[in-house]
């Protein structure tokens, strides 16, 4: 099948009512194949046991797309991938505690300076 990529997710993310069937060891009946099934899709070029997984990642890249799955719309929009595919690049993430093992958060994302903070994100996205 195609390629699941963002942009197809963003695509499916406009649909009602999909049905996804995963196939077990070998796949699917070619029967239902050709009464039912409008796409196929492929995740990767490896090979898994069951298309449950596979599904897993549809809906999960393809759900928080539909507006009022994620909490904060703008945690949508801020992603490193958009939806032509292209990566954006992301700034390193930083959580509690404050020090771990010696390596302190960096003093700017402390500041409460948002401006900068933006900047300092965006430096370090493009950066690396």
């Amino acid at each position: 099948g195609g390629q699941f990529r963002q942009s197809v997710a963003c695509s499916l993310s406009q649909e009602e009512g999909l049905i996804l069937i995963c196939g077990r060891y070998e796949g699917i009946d070619q029967r239902i194949i050709d009464a039912y099934v409008t796409t196929s899709l492929t995740i990767g070029n490896y090979i898994l046991t069951g298309g449950e997984v596979a599904a897993m990642v549809v809906i999960e890249a393809t759900s928080r797309l539909i507006p009022g799955v994620l909490g904060n719309q703008i945690s949508r929009e801020d992603e490193s991938i958009a939806s032509d595919n292209s990566f954006h690049g992301e700034a390193p993430l930083y959580t509690k505690p404050r020090v771990f093992r010696g390596k302190e958060v960096p003093e700017i994302l402390l500041s409460g300076d948002h401006a900068r903070i933006a900047s300092w994100r965006k430096k370090k996205a493009t950066s690396d």
